[in-house]
């Protein structure tokens, strides 16, 4: 119900506030006992994590509480792909449902960069990225609880040609109007974050949305 997930909400952003504090305090302390400390004070987050979601607590260390250094977002980049007034979609395997291509950002890439490579693996693309159309924080956009902070960022990219292949991520892909889009996999890209590129191709000038 809603006020269930209300609290849920409310219990994850306090396990992610400690879990930001225990991570920077292991990065930086050099005593032994204020190491202890936030070592308890992670493992405390990773209890809150363990009892308000339905996340196993290996999973929850490996995701939530494996990082080092001074804890900052997650990197989700989302291609926008257009041709012919229509826009680009594949179909994720985990769920079933549809998304803009895009994951994870790797660290050794750049933003257009990682577009481009996901583009042509989970679809099969060749594209152009263009312009940033919108940069938002997954977290404040989505009902849907998640251990890290996100921020995703959607381009608007020029289509060239395209092959699907098979791959480990996605199904098929296809190319869908506005008012007829599939079922999407909410958490990686809404209707509206999807109608808010439709919008945004509309105009030659764009001020990039955010949060």
């Amino acid at each position: 119900n809603f006020g269930g997930k209300m609290e849920q909400k409310k219990w994850l952003e306090i396990a992610k506030k400690l879990q930001s504090i225990s991570q920077a305090g292991l990065e930086y302390s050099k005593d032994k006992y204020d190491i202890e400390r936030f070592q308890e004070i992670r493992e405390i987050s990773m209890d809150i994590m363990e009892n308000h979601t339905d996340m196993e607590r290996e999973i929850i260390r490996n995701l939530f509480a494996g990082e080092t250094g001074y804890q900052t977002p997650k990197i989700d980049v989302r291609a926008a792909i257009f041709n012919e007034g229509k826009i680009l979609l594949v179909r994720e395997k985990l769920d079933g449902k549809w998304s803009l291509p895009g994951g994870w950002a790797d660290i050794d890439l750049s933003i257009k960069e990682n577009l481009m490579k996901e583009a042509m693996e989970e679809a099969g693309a060749k594209i152009i990225p263009l312009r940033i159309l919108a940069i938002y924080d997954r977290n404040r956009n989505v009902n849907i609880p998640f251990p890290h902070s996100v921020y995703k960022i959607f381009v608007q990219c020029e289509y060239v040609e395209s092959f699907f292949r098979e791959n480990t991520e996605t199904e098929e892909m296809g190319f869908f109007e506005m008012d007829s889009l599939p079922e999407l996999s909410q958490t990686r890209n809404t209707e509206k974050q999807i109608k808010m590129c439709f919008k945004c191709r509309e105009n030659e000038i764009h001020e990039a949305y955010f949060d």
